[in-house]
């Protein structure tokens, strides 16, 4: 069993910046592929980012390339998402999430656990 906390959300102008961080319980965090999802009001809940467990392979939406990173600290079982140029649009609640296939996957259905979430809202 996993547990995930994620932290770091908050207001933000648009271009600003945020990094949430999701810290897990377990001692095999680096067996677990981490993504990062987030759902605005009245959509379904999508893929943002993941990152293999080793930390040397990730994977970006379209919609964030370029401006959100994702990386882990393996020695604190803790993944981050570190947000730029943050938009209106970006607005949602984030949730990270562990998949123990060592697939990377963009599909909400592989990951087994997930945590509460954080909200991000972006002002224009």
């Amino acid at each position: 069993q996993v547990q995930l906390a994620e932290s770091g959300g908050g207001l933000v102008q648009a271009g600003g910046s945020l990094r949430l961080a999701c810290t897990a319980s377990g001692r095999t965090f680096s067996n677990y592929v981490m993504g990062w999802f987030r759902q605005a009001p009245g959509k379904e809940r999508e893929f943002v980012a993941g990152i293999k467990g080793s930390g040397t392979s990730s994977a970006y939406a379209d919609s964030v390339k370029g401006r959100f990173t994702v990386s882990r600290d393996n020695a604190k079982n803790t993944v981050y998402l570190r947000m730029n140029a943050l938009k209106p649009e970006d607005t949602a609640v984030y949730y990270c999430a562990a998949d123990r296939s060592f697939i990377l996957q963009v599909d909400t259905k592989f990951y087994d656990y997930w945590g509460q979430g954080t909200q991000v809202t972006v002002s224009s």
